[in-house]
């Protein structure tokens, strides 16, 4: 393994746990939903680094199955918060 893919998954684990925090201490439910969405990217970014540094394409449909569910996702809520009034 390189330093820059042990750099990446550092990073990405960094931004993992504080999104967890963020999911776990959100003020709103709003706010635990961008958090939910973020780990999501943050997986995906994972995933990929992992089948770029060993050549393997494989994961790809993974990535393409949660590249949909977070599309999906985070549209169901937008559209579930928008309705709600304060």
């Amino acid at each position: 393994m390189t330093a820059v893919y042990l750099v990446t998954l550092a990073l990405l684990g960094c931004a993992a746990a504080m999104s967890l925090y963020r999911v776990a201490r959100g003020p709103s439910m709003l706010d635990r939903a961008v958090a939910l969405d973020v780990l999501t990217a943050l997986a995906m970014c994972g995933i990929g680094a992992a089948a770029a540094v060993l050549g393997d394409l494989s994961p790809m449909p993974i990535l393409l199955v949660l590249s949909l569910l977070g599309f999906v996702g985070s549209v169901s809520l937008a559209r579930f918060f928008s309705g709600r009034s304060r």
